[in-house]
C-alpha cells in the first residue's frame, strides 16, 4: 500500500503538523479507507502521545512508534546515553505491519534528511533502502529556499524519490511574507520539485476539522 515519508528541513519547522493535517485530510474525505501512522524514532515526549489522543487508529503502540529514547537529542546520541541500540529491524517490521493492513501509511521522519537515525545512517539512508517516497516540509522563513534547495539536492544524492515540497506557516505570517520568504516558483526553478502547496498556520492546531481544510489545497494527486 502507498507510503510517504514525512521530513523536512530542519527540526521544529512542522512535520508533525503536516502529518497531523494529512491525517485528519484522508480520514475526513477517505473515510471508508484505513490510514496507519508511525512516529519512526521518537527521542523525549510529544509527537506519538499527540497522535494517540488525535487520530482513532487501529494499530499497536509499538506500530505508532516502534522505537523510543526517552532523552531529547539525535538517536544515536540518545540510545548511547541509555545504554541501548536502534534495532532498525523493528521498526521495518513495524512499517511493513502497516503496510498491509492499510491504505495509506504515513512516516514521520526526524529532523531533515541528514538527520542521523544511527551512527552509520541518515534519514536519506532510511528513505532509499525502505523506498520510501519523501514529502519535504519547507518553513516559510528567511533561508527557506537555500534549505529547500540544499534537502533536495541530497535527497537526489541519495536516490529517493522526492515527490513534492510542503510549505508550512509555523508561525502568522502574511501573504507578502510567503511571497519574499519563500515563493514557490523560484523554488521549483531551482529545485526542479513541485510545490505542492503551502500550510496555513493554524492557532488550533488540535482540531481535526481545521487540520483537514488547512490540507484541502495541497496537491493529494501527485503525492500519491
Amino acid at each position: 500500500m502507498p507510503s510517504l515519508l514525512i521530513t523536512s528541513t530542519d527540526t521544529e519547522v512542522g512535520k508533525t503538523f503536516t502529518t497531523c493535517a494529512l491525517a485528519a485530510y484522508y480520514q475526513t474525505h477517505f473515510p471508508t479507507k484505513k490510514l496507519g501512522i508511525m512516529k519512526l524514532i521518537q527521542c523525549g515526549s510529544g509527537d506519538r502521545e499527540l497522535y494517540a489522543n488525535l487520530f482513532e487508529l487501529d494499530q499497536s503502540p509499538c506500530e505508532l512508534n516502534p522505537l523510543y529514547f526517552d532523552p531529547p537529542l539525535a538517536p544515536p546520541l540518545a540510545a548511547a546515553k541509555v545504554g541501548q541500540s536502534i534495532d532498525l529491524a523493528t521498526a521495518w517490521q513495524s512499517l511493513q505491519n502497516l503496510q498491509q493492513r492499510c491504505d495509506l501509511v504515513l512516516v514521520e521522519g526526524l529532523g531533515g534528511l541528514g538527520s542521523p537515525v544511527t551512527a552509520e545512517l541518515t534519514l536519506a539512508d532510511i528513505a532509499h533502502e525502505w523506498r520510501l517516497p519523501i514529502l519535504l516540509v519547507v518553513p516559510v522563513k528567511l533561508g527557506s529556499i537555500g534549505q529547500a534547495v540544499a534537502n533536495t539536492a541530497l535527497a537526489a544524492h541519495a536516490r529517493v524519490d522526492l515527490r513534492g515540497i510542503i510549505l508550512n506557516c509555523a508561525q502568522s505570517v502574511t501573504d507578502q511574507d510567503i511571497d519574499d520568504f519563500a515563493p514557490a516558483d523560484l523554488i521549483v526553478n531551482l529545485t526542479r520539485k513541485p510545490v505542492l502547496g503551502c500550510l496555513p498556520y493554524l492557532a488550533a492546531a488540535h482540531s481535526i476539522e481545521n487540520l483537514a481544510k488547512a490540507a484541502a489545497s495541497l496537491e493529494w494527486e501527485i503525492m500519491l
